[in-house]
């Protein structure tokens, strides 16, 4: 007998409202496969909001909305309990006691952070931020998850959580000598990052380059007539090269059984980007088309979403007690 429902993964994202495919493709695909497997828990990571943004407006609504999109890709909340951060306060409390374990230095190396300071321009970096790769740490610890769904750009915030873990479990044992935390593993599913619809590496709200989740029929093809493709495949006729078009990406994606044939109209001329925009974009709206179903009722009963989301936290929060009761008596304090 496997014992891999022994095992346990952590797994979260910002609430930024709904989702979008690159969502499904990167992450939610992966955790709805594992919850047989593991024991997941999914976090809803609303103090992480504010690392980037202090405007707390929208975050209970988008968070709702992001629970939705969850429940109506598969993801079974009474198999894998899903929960906002900020309700379960030993997060905070794990976060404090984990700062003290890691340098500046240390945290000002993550490349993940670079990159990001990068795109939004920023000129300077406040200390929430610079140390959220710690929450994340103690969110993933807290509930001693042995593996980390994550994309590729993720991973140095693993490896981060297994340094803490690490000088913790060297520093502090309980008093039979057991150590607390396990190390855990970042786990990249193939198509980790689903490039947007302007060619850029990542799909992303805040780039307007998205598909949603919720999106119809017509609101995909729409959104995928501005599609990049190939720069010098300019009419029907001309050959075009499918590794460098984002189109044919979508089609390794969502229409495997077709994708020799697109290809070779593609390289050919055969196949104008129009008609291939057309074909992906059906192809994208009848996959997604039992998740919008579900989503269209869930929208409807906001509150058993709500409902859903505060058994999560009690579940949770049991958990997060006994780990938060362990520490204290490890470091003797509290």
């Amino acid at each position: 007998m496997s014992d891999k429902k022994t095992k346990v993964i952590l797994s979260g994202m910002r609430p930024t409202g709904k989702l979008h495919i690159g969502h499904y493709v990167g992450a939610l695909e992966n955790w709805v496969s594992l919850q047989n497997d593991y024991q997941n828990y999914h976090l809803i990571a609303d103090y992480h909001t504010l690392t980037t943004n202090l405007d707390t407006t929208n975050v209970y609504d988008d968070s709702i909305e992001m629970a939705i999109d969850w429940i109506a890709c598969g993801i079974d909340p009474v198999k894998s309990p899903m929960f906002r951060q900020s309700q379960i306060k030993e997060h905070t409390e794990l976060f404090l006691l984990f700062s003290m374990l890691i340098t500046k230095a240390r945290l000002e190396k993550n490349p993940t952070l670079k990159e990001q300071i990068k795109d939004m321009k920023l000129t300077g970096i406040i200390y929430g931020h610079l140390g959220y790769p710690v929450l994340q740490a103690a969110d993933i610890l807290l509930y001693k998850g042995n593996m980390v769904p994550v994309g590729e750009d993720q991973v140095p915030h693993v490896e981060i959580t297994r340094h803490i873990a690490g000088v913790f479990n060297e520093k502090y044992k309980m008093k039979d000598g057991r150590t607390i935390f396990p190390m855990p593993e970042p786990k990249i599913t193939q198509f980790a990052r689903l490039p947007g619809l302007d060619g850029k590496a990542k799909m992303s709200k805040s780039l307007d380059n998205t598909i949603l989740l919720s999106d119809d029929g017509e609101a995909i093809k729409n959104k995928m007539k501005k599609a990049f493709t190939d720069p010098d495949k300019l009419r029907k006729g001309d050959k075009g090269n499918p590794d460098i078009c984002l189109v044919y990406t979508y089609h390794k994606k969502f229409n495997p059984e077709e994708i020799s044939e697109i290809r070779e109209g593609c390289t050919s001329g055969a196949l104008g980007c129009f008609d291939c925009k057309m074909k992906i974009s059906s192809k994208i709206s009848d996959f997604f088309a039992p998740i919008r179903e579900k989503r269209n009722e869930l929208e409807k009963n906001k509150n058993g979403v709500l409902e859903v989301l505060i058994d999560g936290e009690k579940r949770a929060h049991e958990v997060a007690k006994q780990t938060m009761s362990q520490v204290r008596e490890a470091m003797k304090i509290g």
